[in-house]
């Protein structure tokens, strides 16, 4: 029985008490049997010594901690919480909440859980649900592993839908966790259609908590101290966010037993997705972009362009760069490393040498991503697929503004008032708007599966960042190819970072033919 079908009531729990309420649904913190009974001779019975019971672990939560104010003697248990010197009780993250239960089961340990606050919950699905392949594989890993766990499937691969039968078979108050209000509504609409149940929204002005409720990070993080005991399941949508110093609490501070951690690619430039898995559980589950195109995924295909900068843009790029390079050069910093460019942020503003570099550093960069000849690029790209719904990624919004006045077409950042963003997600789905400008705010969750064209303008190294945009245009349609069209500005260090980049698998090309309605 799972710590989540324990009643909250205090009464003292153990193996025996827990076997006495029938098998659970899905048993996956199996209870011990009982051990048989010492044989004792019936002449030498009056003379036996009766062990002393075992003392009552008491387990309470506060403010996203478990808190026991003794625990028996077991190294295990002893190495998961710390004395607290103010107070003389043990205190453990609530993170530890599944594996403290799980132990004093194991030892048959007699115990009260006044932590939680949750139960059970009839949770059928409203509507049934027929998964595709890779969602049951996905599904029954996670299931194998306890309940725990990241499954990182392509963007358009249906992640949604295996989270709601996630949601099905653990049957727990369910709390799901976002980066975006965007996302957090479309959340709320796909629960709702599937479970015959509220589904509330915390988040955006919006304090409704339901069985089911939907929440953004920011969200999460400000109210996970007096909530985390009502959810019996976790659910991190995009969890590669999670390891931010200011959302790890969100699992830190939960007691959920069952977790689940949604991500299209959960790889992380400072190694985060080692986080992940300490706060989530390990990997259980991967597939890419590359198994699924043809079937599941639209077909693709991926082209880069090579622009040159003017004499002049040459000039002024060779000039900032080197400005730039010889001040690195002089510290010695490895710019490879997060902690080697924190080092050149952190000098670079110490003196008017450094401030000087950073300028230079800043100027060679908009140059490179802003050149004269991508624009020529995308504008020859827009003539020949007029046809098309067309998305153009940029890497801020500057230059998102820069095209919109220039094109004379809305932009769409992170600025845009919600409704306006709805409207103009709207037109393009309609085909009045043909052609979307946005920098990164589409890069994740916003469903626009009328797009067939992509544009990368311009972007960072990150390889999440661009197997998300292309995943962006990859939802299946009848008859429908997508194309992702990435912009280099030649012979800059942008052409080293795409290089980079393209080493993904999404970005090689795909093995076998082409789908036959393409």
């Amino acid at each position: 029985m799972p710590p989540g079908s324990q009643s909250s009531a205090p009464v003292a729990s153990s193996a025996r008490a827990g076997q006495s309420g029938g098998a659970p649904s899905n048993p996956l913190l199996p209870i011990p049997r009982e051990s048989p009974p010492t044989s004792v001779p019936p002449e030498s019975r009056a003379s036996a010594i009766e062990p002393l019971p075992s003392p009552l672990t008491e387990l309470h939560y506060d403010s996203g901690t478990l808190v026991a104010p003794t625990l028996p003697d077991d190294e295990r248990l002893h190495a998961l919480f710390q004395k607290d010197g103010r107070t003389g009780v043990f205190r453990a993250p609530a993170l530890h909440y599944r594996d403290v239960v799980l132990r004093l089961r194991e030892r048959g340990l007699p115990y009260e859980d006044r932590a939680k606050r949750f139960e059970p919950a009839e949770l059928p699905l409203a509507v049934p649900i027929e998964p595709f392949p890779h969602q049951r594989a996905a599904l029954d890993a996670w299931t194998r592993a306890g309940g725990r766990g990241l499954v990182e499937l392509p963007t358009g691969a249906g992640k949604t839908l295996l989270a709601v039968l996630a949601i099905a078979w653990v049957k727990r108050p369910t709390l799901v966790v976002v980066p975006t209000l965007d996302l957090m509504a479309q959340w709320q609409g796909v629960l709702a259609k599937h479970f015959a149940t509220p589904v509330g929204m915390v988040g955006g002005g919006v304090n409704d908590r339901q069985t089911l409720t939907v929440t953004t990070y920011d969200s999460a993080a400000m109210q996970m101290e007096f909530t985390g005991n009502r959810f019996g399941l976790l659910i991190c949508d995009e969890c590669h966010h999670l390891p931010a110093p200011s959302y790890r609490f969100i699992a830190e501070g939960t007691l959920a037993p069952y977790r689940l951690g949604l991500t299209a690619t959960l790889e992380r430039a400072d190694g985060g997705e080692r986080v992940c898995e300490e706060l989530l559980g390990p990997l259980v589950h991967r597939t890419g972009i590359d198994e699924l195109q043809g079937q599941y995924l639209a077909p693709y295909e991926v082209r880069r362009i090579e622009v040159p900068l003017t004499p002049d843009e040459k000039a002024r790029y060779d000039e900032a760069r080197g400005r730039y390079l010889t001040f690195v050069r002089k510290l010695g910093v490895p710019l490879a490393s997060p902690e080697g460019w924190a080092r050149f942020l952190a000098q670079s503003q110490r003196s008017d040498e450094g401030r000087a570099a950073y300028r230079g550093y800043r100027e060679q960069r908009r140059i490179a991503l802003t050149s004269s000849g991508k624009l020529d690029a995308l504008w020859k790209i827009l003539l020949e697929h007029r046809e098309d719904r067309v998305i153009v990624f940029t890497d801020d919004n500057e230059t998102v503004y820069t095209l919109a006045r220039k094109l004379l077409l809305p932009a769409l950042t992170h600025h845009t008032p919600l409704p306006e963003r709805k409207a103009l997600l709207a037109a393009f789905a309609s085909a009045e708007l043909p052609v979307l400008l946005t920098s990164r705010v589409l890069n994740e969750g916003v469903d626009v599966p009328d797009a067939r064209v992509g544009v990368v303008l311009s972007g960072s190294g990150s390889v999440r960042e661009h197997v998300q945009r292309l995943g962006r245009i990859l939802r299946k349609r009848p008859g429908k190819r997508a194309l992702l069209y990435e912009v280099c500005s030649a012979q800059t260090a942008e052409s080293g970072i795409s290089e980079r980049r393209r080493q993904h698998r999404a970005y090689q090309e795909p093995e076998g033919p082409p789908d036959a309605s393409a």
